[in-house]
């Protein structure tokens, strides 16, 4: 039997982190290189459509030949006090995956049991007091079950990938007069601390098909969230606002497509990807041009600087990280600062044997140039 995920959990008392970032990975069965244009821009169409369904948030992808990266923000579901979503909210995310006359007939089926619920069915003045009450309930009754019908599905690394996957197999079968499994195993999933850790991941998504030799430049290639982001077109604001989520999400950024250009963003990560990608030794800080305006405080200008000196530092790390294949990023269950995993680990204390003392293993082979910074769950041999 395989093992249970590991699914951060959401905590209403900080110690764990209100949102939760996966990267998720999956292969075509026997490593075929199954998937051309019309295949790989149909997995984009559908991971959007999911996307819009699940309230689960693209920071960034890639669909290679035979894999794709997703990196995946998935929110805490509503609290019970919050009753769930909006009835509008539920009707705009059913759109983005059923057709409009099966969102028309939810939206039947809610307005009617509002209708009861509210006591104004043209029978409703005829019966008794206490049938009145039990029609009205029987109303609220339903107008909870038809959200729990699709709010189960929402908010859910399992169910979105389940849903994703499984859709794009039958459309992938249907199209080639194919059967059966299209993915070589369940999906891969790592979880990812918002920050520096997922700035990395990005990078090394958005790196894939200069890693694999099929272009020089990331932005040339069009199935990825940078490409996207870059290339324009009606899903350029979501790349754009995804890639934002994943560099500033940990400090508060809500993610807008906006900031891409106004705050300096895509500049900032356009010099990382190049530079990580060229294996060059480039000033590659955060990417903005900074002036120090006259009668600035020289103390805060050189805590400035010294902080710019160490971003430049530590992205020539990520770059040697990024450029070659990772197992971490596959297979360390868990990534992030050493409190971030020693918190995760102490949260799900049973899974592991008595005698393990910590969660926190130091990075190795690929990935010790960030051994420190960035730490895993798993002690891996060859990273």
């Amino acid at each position: 039997m395989p093992k249970p995920r590991l699914i951060i959990p959401h905590s209403s008392d900080g110690t764990l982190p209100d949102l939760a970032i996966y990267h998720a990975t999956s292969r075509v069965v026997h490593r075929q290189f199954l998937f051309q244009d019309e295949e790989k821009e149909q997995f984009r169409v559908l991971m959007r459509m999911y996307e819009r369904f699940s309230g689960c948030r693209v920071l960034s992808y890639c669909v290679m030949t035979n894999h794709f990266h997703l990196l995946l923000e998935v929110p805490p579901p509503p609290s019970e006090e919050e009753f769930g979503i909006s009835e509008e909210e539920l009707i705009h995310r059913l759109g983005g995956l059923y057709s409009r006359a099966y969102v028309a007939g939810v939206k039947a089926e809610i307005l009617e049991a509002r209708t009861i619920a509210a006591g104004k069915r043209e029978h409703f003045s005829r019966l008794s007091l206490a049938d009145q009450k039990k029609e009205m309930a029987y109303g609220r009754a339903q107008l909870t079950a038809i959200s729990e019908r699709f709010t189960k599905r929402m908010h859910s690394l399992s169910e979105f990938m389940r849903g994703l996957l499984q859709r794009y197999t039958r459309w992938f079968n249907k199209r080639h007069g194919m059967r059966g499994t299209l993915w070589e195993d369940r999906f891969h999933s790592v979880i990812v601390q918002s920050g520096l850790t997922s700035r990395t991941m990005a990078a090394y998504i958005d790196l894939n098909p200069v890693r694999a030799g099929i272009c020089k430049d990331p932005a040339d290639y069009r199935w990825s969230s940078y490409g996207e982001a870059v290339g324009g077109g009606r899903g350029a604001t979501k790349a754009q606002s995804g890639l934002v989520r994943a560099l500033r999400g940990h400090e508060g950024h809500a993610g807008t497509s906006r900031a891409w250009a106004q705050g300096g963003i895509s500049n900032e990560y356009r010099k990382l990807l190049l530079t990580n990608g060229s294996e060059q030794k480039e000033n590659c800080s955060d990417g903005r041009k900074r002036t120090h305006r006259k009668g600035m405080d020289k103390k805060v200008a050189e805590k400035e600087k010294a902080r710019l000196e160490n971003e430049e530092a530590r992205d020539l790390k990520i770059a040697k990280a990024v450029h070659c294949k990772v197992r971490y990023f596959r297979d360390g269950a868990v990534l992030g600062s050493k409190k971030f995993v020693n918190d995760f680990f102490e949260s799900q204390r049973n899974r592991f044997s008595p005698k393990r003392k910590d969660g926190a293993r130091k990075a190795r082979g690929s990935l010790k140039e960030l051994a420190g910074e960035i730490w895993s769950l798993r002690d891996l041999k060859d990273g």
